[in-house]
């Protein structure tokens, strides 16, 4: 038996149930790992208080695959060579000594969340548009709802998404998953991102890609975009943007990334804003009275005929003078939980859910899938992909 592969060790601390059947496949394909496993709820700082998994455990681990639960110091994790993280940013855990004080290989679950996260954005999407609630409601009430003069009348001036133009704020790999699907509904398509993609080989996507999903190749954008300050970011929001998608990382410089000015230059086209990254990027205060203004501009207009009243949707064949915005739908807000008397809850237009937009059955799979491509490539002396770059915040 002498001469194979060095055993290595790989500690799981997941806030769900042990994935036996992963792990199967992972020692098949990899019989050399000894895996160690333990389920732990979700905390934001586990390496500063209550910590249920023991210190020691680290000590062996040459792999750690988590969600937040890291190392309490360097010292406790001598052997560690990879830690791979569930999610697909690391702001949560930015301030471990883990993250602050070593140079051990971070990678993320980047790339797994576009399928179901596109899905939320699009249902969402067309949720607000085609006045769901309204069908709703008059499902509930039992009506048949022909008789609803001013319901219908919404109905009839609804705007499909075909030549709509959706913006996409971090093209990313659900940036452009949702892309894909959009263009496939006759949408156009733009990209905004922080370095400039001029080359064909600049817009691929090098991280990890969901079979048959996304853009990996970046041909779907009619426009690129890019820069890091606020007149590149006010140049590709005033490109006449119907719908906006808020993809990017939260970091120091994407805090407040947008408010009052951004949304007074998406109210050229009262755009739809729609987030599903980190709730600090958008200024949630302008938000909602960029929400307000356009409500209380529109509700007048609607006709009050009718038992459910809803602000009809302004031109989107030409820039308005209506100010505000139309729409949101945010998967994510600032703080979460959401407090029940923030008013938020009551912003007009407003879709809210709570941070679930990429839940589903295909979850932890992928995860693993992220961590076993390393696995390969790492084996092959190959670059890493999804690695987190330190510096930059993601």
């Amino acid at each position: 038996m002498g001469g194979g592969q060095k055993s290595e060790h790989l500690l799981v601390i997941l806030p769900f149930e042990s994935p036996n059947a992963i792990f199967d496949r992972i020692r098949r394909n990899h019989p050399y790992i000894k895996i160690i496993f333990y389920q732990l709820a979700f905390t934001d700082t586990p390496w500063k208080g209550r910590f249920e998994v023991p210190r020691e455990i680290f000590q062996d681990a040459t792999f750690l695959i988590t969600l937040s639960a890291l190392p309490p110091s360097p010292q406790d994790c001598p052997n560690l060579e990879l830690i791979h993280f569930t999610s697909a940013g690391t702001n949560h855990i930015a301030n471990s000594p883990i993250y602050t004080n070593t140079k051990i290989p971070l990678t993320t679950s980047s790339g797994i969340h576009g399928p179901q996260i596109a899905e939320w954005v699009l249902m969402t999407m067309l949720t607000s548009s085609h006045h769901y609630a309204l069908l709703h409601k008059w499902q509930n009430d039992r009506r048949w709802g022909q008789e609803d003069k001013s319901g219908i009348g919404l109905l009839r001036n609804l705007h499909d998404k075909v030549g709509q133009r959706l913006g996409v704020l971090g093209y990313g790999s659900i940036g452009r998953q949702v892309g894909n699907v959009a263009k496939a509904m006759g949408m156009d398509v733009i990209a905004y991102t922080a370095r400039p993609r001029t080359t064909p080989e600049s817009k691929h996507d090098t991280g990890f890609i969901v079979p048959h999903t996304g853009d990996p190749e970046g041909k779907i954008p009619s426009a690129w975009y890019s820069g890091t300050d606020k007149r590149d970011l006010h140049h590709f929001l005033a490109q006449d943007i119907d719908h906006l998608l808020v993809s990017v990382p939260l970091t120091k410089e994407t805090t407040h990334l947008l408010g009052e000015e951004e949304f007074k230059i998406l109210s050229k086209r009262n755009a739809f804003v729609t987030n599903i990254s980190r709730g600090p990027i958008i200024d949630q205060p302008a938000l909602i009275s960029a929400l307000k203004a356009y409500d209380d501009y529109t509700s007048p207009m609607a006709d009050g005929g009718g038992e459910f009243s809803v602000a009809p949707e302004a031109d989107l064949k030409a820039d308005t003078s209506i100010p505000g915005i139309r729409g949101a739908a945010l998967d994510v807000t600032d703080p979460e939980p959401l407090p029940k008397d923030d008013p938020l809850w009551d912003a007009p237009n407003c879709i809210i859910t709570p941070h679930i937009s990429g839940l589903g059955s295909a979850y932890v799979d992928r995860c693993f899938q992220v961590f076993e491509v390393n696995l390969d490539r790492r084996k092959k002396g190959e670059r890493l992909i999804n690695v987190v770059d330190r510096e930059r915040g993601y």
